[in-house]
């Protein structure tokens, strides 16, 4: 059937169609804002995984404004569109109680079948079966509006563009209300099941209205009642119990678990610890206490003389530790997510005598005009490393901000071994900065700590001050570390703010770091498929 038909009566005032187009617009960018979250516990939250979100999301909405134009001419049916918006709505209510379990299903077979850029082609999966039909079915509203509302070229022009007015105003309440309102207030599952609803409700009152469509108004609601049942838990990580915490903030999805000897705080799901408290008051095990040698390093005659600021301060396991072997040390820290605070306070026994500045780690460097003994730098995340923190500008400020004697320590997470990886590339940069540089890898991790300065003896001051230390774990350890430090010889692979290829080089360590886990499955795979994987668990 081509041409014009009768319109219903809910279309015929044009109120009603604007916003259909106005929460259309509205839902898109929420379930775009949406999906990032949903993906970030899985696959970081870098540029990479938001040029895939992007990418593919406009993709959906270009074929659905393509297909929904040629549908409207070829069948100006109402009913279909909203037909579309009721299946859209039932989609996206669905994500929050399967996704977690497709995106999981995608990873383990992409680790399994791919060589290369595993992050690359989970996330472009994920993206492609999650989220591109419901938005390529929101993606004909448009153009399918268009053509009820259109009576005429006089006013074409001035329909369209409220048309689009409507869509955009929509979109940038979509955007905001995610961000700031909904995922702080109620997580990003109940987030998608509310922009689910909105649209659902649009398709029921279009049919209520025409006294028709009850049988697939009464399927819509029943289907998103149960996504309502099923999905509205928020749980990322559906095999963990005995969560002491488990939410999301402006920034991260967190995860406390709270065990017998300590309580450790995760920002993902799949891999990765970011901070943890050890009851017992004993050395954590990790990088943290190779970061101690820091305040060695400076040469003061007491390490708790030493003035401290800690970017990315995390929950303050690294403020902790220092206060509980070398006393009561003057330490300000920055963290950019005030919800991690917090949890710092409530479940990691920060003090509140602690001062936390909730900042970028550089924009504080900016406003700062106080100087340091000792400056961590612990703001790199997985692949999420943020660029404006690894290039030489930034460690240039970061020695501005050092006293005379004065040391930096680079807490860096992702040890590559192939020429030109991450930490090589952050070491070089750091070193057009800073004349004396030495790594000394963790034991037992994937981190490498980085210690710089000026003119400052390091290695020496630090064998003095461990000949000092009363606790003898701890100078054990930081014996370790200093026959295990290494002068840094530097390269030609310098980081600038114009150029800082993070997200790529991260990607590759984690390549290689997902090679070396699964090689023994993988062998296993090749040899008995999946009943040989199987029986090997």
């Amino acid at each position: 059937m081509r041409g014009k038909m009768e319109k219903p009566a809910i279309l015929k005032n044009r109120a009603f169609l604007y916003l259909t187009e106005f929460f259309s617009g509205m839902s898109v960018m929420a379930v775009e804002l949406g999906a990032s979250r949903l993906l970030a516990p899985y696959f970081s939250s870098s540029q990479i995984v938001w040029t895939i979100i992007i990418g593919t999301i406009m993709i959906a909405m270009a074929l659905g404004n393509l297909y929904g134009g040629k549908s409207a001419d070829k069948n100006p049916d109402p009913d279909r569109l909203y037909g579309r918006i009721l299946i859209a709505a039932v989609w996206i209510g669905a994500i929050p109680a399967v996704g977690k379990y497709i995106i999981l299903g995608i990873s383990a077979v992409v680790i399994f079948t791919v060589n290369t850029r595993f992050l690359i082609w989970a996330a472009f999966a994920a993206c492609m079966i999650l989220f591109v039909f419901p938005l390529f079915l929101l993606g004909t509203v448009t153009p399918s509006l268009a053509k009820y509302t259109v009576e005429s070229l006089d006013d074409s022009g001035r329909t369209v563009g409220t048309l689009g007015a409507f869509n955009t105003i929509g979109s940038i309440i979509g955007t905001f209300v995610p961000t700031f309102v909904s995922i702080p207030a109620v997580g990003i599952s109940v987030t998608f099941l509310i922009f689910a609803g909105i649209l659902l409700a649009l398709g029921v009152i279009y049919f209520v209205s025409r006294k028709a469509g009850a049988v697939r108004c009464g399927l819509s609601a029943v289907l998103f009642l149960l996504c309502c049942i099923f999905g509205a838990s928020g749980s990322f990580a559906f095999w963990e119990h005995g969560l002491a915490y488990e939410g999301e903030s402006v920034y991260n999805y967190l995860q406390v678990r709270d065990g017998s000897r300590s309580v450790v705080l995760s920002t993902n799901v799949l891999f990765g610890v970011q901070s943890v408290f050890v009851k017992d008051q004993g050395l954590t095990g990790m990088y943290y206490d190779y970061a101690m040698a820091a305040p060695l390093m400076t040469g003061k005659s007491s390490p708790e003389e030493c003035e401290v600021l800690i970017l990315g301060m995390g929950t303050g396991t690294y403020a902790t530790q220092c206060c509980r072997y070398f006393g009561p040390m003057d330490i300000e820290g920055v963290e950019i997510d005030e919800r991690i605070t917090e949890l710092a306070r409530t479940y990691f026994g920060l003090p509140e005598e602690v001062p936390v500045a909730t900042y970028d780690g550089r924009a504080y460097l900016n406003v700062a005009d106080r100087e340091y003994d000792v400056i961590m730098v612990d703001a790199y995340q997985d692949i999420t490393i943020p660029f404006q923190m690894s290039s030489v500008e930034f460690f240039t400020l970061v020695r501005e901000h050092l006293k005379p004697g004065g040391v930096m320590v680079v807490n860096m997470n992702m040890r590559g071994s192939s020429e030109g990886n991450i930490n090589q590339y952050l070491a070089d940069t750091i070193s057009r900065v800073f004349g004396e540089v030495y790594t000394v890898d963790v034991t037992g991790s994937t981190n490498r700590e980085l210690f710089a300065a000026n003119d400052v003896d390091l290695v020496g001051n630090l064998e003095k001050g461990i000949g000092q230390l009363e606790e003898e774990d701890l100078a054990d350890l930081l014996g370790k570390v200093s026959g295990g430090l290494t002068a840094y010889r530097a390269g030609d692979h310098v980081m600038t703010d114009d150029k800082a290829p993070v997200e790529l080089l991260g990607m590759q360590v984690i390549d290689e770091l997902i090679r070396d886990e699964v090689e023994y499955y993988r062998g296993i795979y090749e040899e008995g498929g999946i009943k040989g994987l199987l029986e090997s668990f």
